[in-house]
């Protein structure tokens, strides 16, 4: 069976504000974006091993705890990995994904856990995951080993774009017709 490293997130960090909570009536910020993020080593070079994967994942975990990103699920295979995660209040897509491949790559090469020089690619895929399937993509993340006998990663990511097309495509055709 497959290994997933699952990350639960039972209560988010409060923002701070001044005063008596007790005597003010105070908003909190409420912020619900999932997102699941994937992003290939560089190159697409098989270079996560089976040693250096469950340390990748949780260094990963645990860094992203220190920083206030909510991953909750996450798992790899040897040439990318899927991050599904909640957005907070104050990050960014692309602050989150810097964050993680640029810690994660200077710890693997700090470390000396890879023969050559570790690199995550410079782009990734990002795309906003809507709650009623939020388990599927967990699933689909959980299995990526036995997702990935069937498909390369070139063929996933080839796939994934053609569908992305064909939905925008609808969506400009349903612009036109209103």
């Amino acid at each position: 069976m497959a290994e997933a490293y699952i990350v639960r997130v039972i209560n988010y960090p409060r923002t701070k504000v001044r005063g008596n909570w007790k005597n003010k009536k105070q908003f909190m910020p409420y912020i619900k974006i999932w997102i699941h993020l994937i992003f290939s080593t560089k190159n697409r070079e098989k270079i996560i091993t089976k040693e250096l994967k469950p340390k990748l994942l949780t260094h990963i975990k645990e860094n992203s705890i220190a920083k206030n990103i909510f991953i909750i699920c996450m798992n790899c295979v040897d040439d990318h990995i899927h991050i599904l995660l909640s957005l907070g209040n104050d990050k960014t897509v692309s602050k989150v994904a810097q964050l993680i491949k640029g810690e994660s790559s200077f710890w693997v090469n700090r470390n000396k856990l890879t023969i050559g020089k570790f690199e995550w690619q410079d782009d990734y895929i990002s795309v906003s995951v809507s709650e009623s399937v939020v388990d599927k993509v967990k699933e689909y993340i959980n299995n990526q080993e036995e997702h990935h006998k069937k498909k390369t990663f070139s063929e996933e990511y080839e796939d994934f774009i053609k569908n992305m097309d064909s939905i925008l495509l609808i969506i400009d055709l349903t612009k036109v017709r209103l």
